[in-house]
């Protein structure tokens, strides 16, 4: 029996924005009011960690609430045939709740906290909040487990490893403008099959190399491009 052929999936905001979570780059989306380097980055966090945890203890609360749509559904029907790896920029588990079995989440979770001193101290904390004064065993405030701006992607090189092996790769939901995650396609091999399914499809892409798109919503492109590739 020959191996499986591997598909990677590379998912950003769009695919998750359609079961509810909006983000800071939507008009009118969760973000509106507040200054993205005030609660997305880690000179935010020095400055107002209350505010900053508010503003966490809000997403956490909202994504606990979301369920999965058809994209992140019809994702793991892919996992009856094929090896499937998602790589996700979201930090919701959307797709863990749909079955997806293997994600790795580039930017982190929101059901998770950390140490504010070391990284390595994880607790999963569900739709808990956090306040001003819960601290890790070390003794030091404990913090949501999302990358901000200003800080490493740890996840980044094991991502690019697994693109490295993708047969196909496709693409849902995201802008491709946010590096590093944006950079990954690149690490797609030349003779894998690319797929794009998003509503806006970036123009500078079309050149880089041969990319099949689909200028759809992920709750309708996916379930069509999935029974595609299935057939």
């Amino acid at each position: 029996m020959s191996p499986k052929k591997r598909i990677v999936i590379l998912t950003g905001a769009g695919i998750s924005a359609e079961s509810g979570l909006k983000t800071f780059r939507d008009s009118g989306g969760l973000w509106e009011g507040f200054d993205m380097m005030e609660v997305a980055s880690i000179e935010g966090w020095q400055a107002d960690k209350e505010k900053m945890l508010d503003f966490y203890n809000m997403r956490r609360k909202q994504a606990a609430l979301a369920k999965p749509n058809t994209g992140h559904l019809a994702l793991v029907k892919l996992e009856e045939q094929f090896d499937v790896v998602v790589i996700t920029q979201n930090v919701d588990d959307l797709h863990e709740k749909a079955g997806s079995a293997n994600v790795i989440h580039l930017h982190g979770k929101l059901s998770e906290v950390k140490s504010s001193v070391d990284d390595s101290e994880v607790y999963e904390i569900g739709e808990k909040p956090i306040k001003l004064g819960d601290t890790c065993k070390k003794g030091s405030q404990l913090r949501p487990n999302v990358v901000w701006f200003g800080e490493p992607v740890p996840e980044f090189e094991r991502a690019r490893e697994v693109m490295q092996t993708a047969d196909i790769c496709i693409i849902i939901g995201t802008s491709l403008v946010v590096y590093p995650a944006a950079s990954l396609i690149h690490d797609a091999p030349p003779h894998s099959e690319v797929y794009l399914v998003d509503p806006s499809v970036p123009e500078y892409i079309a050149s880089e190399r041969k990319i099949n798109i689909m200028q759809e919503h992920a709750s309708t492109g996916v379930p069509a491009l999935i029974k595609k590739i299935m057939s």
